[in-house]
């Protein structure tokens, strides 16, 4: 009887013991897994390396961070903050890594009253090192009437790059200097289509040595 009572109490031990080592483990095991998940590594690709040091100081909080918890938008919040960029990518490489890729905005005009550029995607810019040679914007214009208006361009005869001055007016019309100094004068609409007459006129030989061509009144124009 005795020795049935010693093996049980041996059996509780052994249980006891046991279920003392299972928790052990499964917080080892735990802690373990949280230090194998934590952000180490933050990449940044695609600026210049001024700009991607810039994104990395604003994104270095991250480090240490457990890669699971982490959600893109805290990311997006600081690479939004910089006109200069087109589009990204971000990519949690588990366990521990993150890759940001990002696509730099193309420059397509300059303001003349300041440094500041115009990119691509409708923003401002500023560059102080940038040294294309880009058309410049007189006026106050918004960005996303400027980008339909070059849309309109881009869908007309012309080219973009064969303009160096865009002169926008309250009334929201434009003027254009092209790069060989001919003025063209537009109406507040219907830009591609009076582009392209613009064109023809401009490679006519009856309109050769012209300075300007004002189009701005339906059904008429006026060369000088």
């Amino acid at each position: 009887m005795h020795l049935l009572i010693d093996k049980k109490n041996k059996i509780i031990i052994y249980l006891l013991f046991f279920c003392i080592l299972s928790t052990t483990g499964a917080k080892f095991t735990e802690n373990q897994n949280n230090l194998y998940s934590t952000i180490n590594q933050i990449n940044i690709e695609g600026l210049s390396s001024s700009n991607n040091s810039k994104i990395f100081n604003q994104l270095k909080n991250l480090l240490y961070k457990n890669i699971l918890l982490v959600k893109k938008n805290e990311i997006q919040r600081v690479i939004n903050k910089y006109n200069i960029i087109e589009e990204y990518s971000i990519k949690k490489i588990y366990p521990s890594t993150i890759n940001i890729d990002i696509k730099p905005t193309t420059f397509i005009a300059r303001l003349s009253s300041n440094d500041q550029l115009v990119g691509a995607n409708g923003k401002l810019i500023i560059d102080n090192e940038n040294d294309e040679i880009l058309p410049y914007i007189f006026g106050e214009f918004n960005s996303q009437d400027f980008l339909s208006f070059k849309s309109n361009i881009e869908k007309s005869k012309f080219n973009f790059t064969q303009f160096k001055i865009l002169y926008f007016f309250p009334s929201n019309r434009w003027d254009i200097l092209t790069n060989e100094d001919i003025l063209i004068k537009l109406p507040q609409a219907n830009f591609s289509q009076t582009l392209n007459l613009a064109y023809k006129i401009i490679i006519s030989d009856d309109f050769k040595n012209k300075s300007v061509i004002d189009l701005r009144m339906k059904n008429h124009l006026i060369t000088k």
